[in-house]
């Protein structure tokens, strides 16, 4: 159960990086071309403490679970990157990308019978 838990946080926090650079770019386009203030951005600084911290978890869940297993379970990202892509951004998602994230979920439902 706890590794099971590790990788779920491993997930949400890959996950909230990854939606703290979407974030980060944005802000970028509203300023100057030089980097010092680019660097200066607490969504850049958010993203890379959220995948720091995201890399150690992960390090934890591999010595809990086999790659074969725990790898997999990481595609859970590209189901929570799409509904915040929808929800947040208000980005169109078409039919066939729906269906591939259901395909997503029941492969996880299937491997997480093992964990």
């Amino acid at each position: 159960m706890i590794s099971l838990l590790m990788l779920l946080m491993a997930c949400l926090l890959t996950c909230l990086g990854q939606v703290f650079q979407k974030f980060t770019v944005e802000r970028w386009r509203d300023q100057p071309d030089g980097w010092a203030s680019k660097l200066r951005s607490p969504w850049l600084w958010s993203a890379l403490a959220c995948l720091g911290l995201g890399l150690l978890v992960w390090l934890l869940v591999l010595q809990r679970l086999e790659v074969s297993v725990a790898y997999p379970m990481l595609s859970l990202n590209f189901v929570l990157v799409t509904l915040v892509a929808r929800f947040v951004f208000h980005e169109p998602i078409d039919a066939r990308h729906w269906l591939g994230v259901a395909l997503v979920v029941a492969g996880v439902v299937l491997l997480g019978r093992q964990v």
